[in-house]
């Protein structure tokens, strides 16, 4: 996370304009890689370990660390920066990001940021994403020519992508909100599980009693068994089960 005196309080649309630019001529190029905790999304831990060409358990070992938020409730993972002077990202090179395309969600946003909120109308409850600037002292990017709309820059970066399949996860996060929802550490591992490690999780599906207890359809059972993206959606799914948000499984 970045310093939170560099986030600007005011609420931006899709169609609020600005002007960015980030290129390896600018002075600033790469310093917003350094000395920040990044937290990746399930989707990030994906693409990642896909790129890499490891499993999610190497991946969460060697390149992550994981924190409980701040409420004591859920798990979230950050990416371990490197033990320099600079706390440097481990991908980051004097020619820029080594895992550019791959790179993950708060990377492909900044200088935007993007959060989610809960909120209440009449009788209906929804999640509502809203956005807002980074303005570190250090960048020049604002100064730059190119001028963007916030859905023109989340179109750019490719970020569409990565909040369509985040955007469950995100609703879990706004659970520990809700009275009465208790996050034992039982629930706490086992969201750790269905949402970062995919290929634990699959052995736990596969390997166990899972699919005697639930009433999985089949189809659903062979995408999942191969498919870590399908895998990632139905762990979510679990995870609203386990904790009675909505009755997304049947037992058996």
């Amino acid at each position: 996370m970045r310093n939170m005196s560099a986030v600007d309080t005011v609420q931006l649309s899709l169609q609020s304009r600005f002007r960015f630019r980030c290129h390896k001529a600018i002075s600033c190029f790469t310093r917003c890689c350094s000395n920040i905790d990044i937290m990746l999304t399930p989707y990030d831990i994906v693409v990642l370990k896909e790129r890499i060409g490891i499993t999610s358990e190497e991946f969460l070992d060697h390149y992550t660390y994981i924190k409980t938020d701040d409420r004591g409730c859920f798990p979230l993972v950050f990416l371990r920066m490197k033990d320099d002077a600079r706390r440097s990202c481990p991908f980051v090179t004097p020619e820029g990001c080594s895992i550019y395309e791959h790179r993950p969600a708060n990377c492909r946003y900044y200088p935007v940021g993007q959060g989610t909120l809960k909120k209440k109308t009449d009788n209906t409850i929804f999640d509502e994403e809203f956005y807002f600037f980074v303005r570190e002292k250090h960048c020049k990017g604002f100064g730059e020519s190119s001028e963007w709309t916030v859905a023109a820059w989340r179109e750019d970066q490719g970020v569409d992508r990565y909040d369509e399949y985040n955007r469950e996860w995100k609703g879990i996060l706004l659970v520990k909100n809700r009275p009465g929802i208790e996050i034992d550490e039982r629930k706490q591992g086992m969201f750790a599980m269905a949402c970062y490690d995919m290929d634990r999780f699959r052995r736990f599906i596969f390997d166990s009693r899972f699919l005697q207890e639930f009433d999985v359809d089949e189809e659903v059972a062979d995408r999942i068994r191969t498919d870590d993206r399908a895998l990632m959606s139905f762990g979510f799914r679990y995870m609203k089960y386990i904790l009675m948000m909505e009755e997304t499984l049947k037992r058996r």
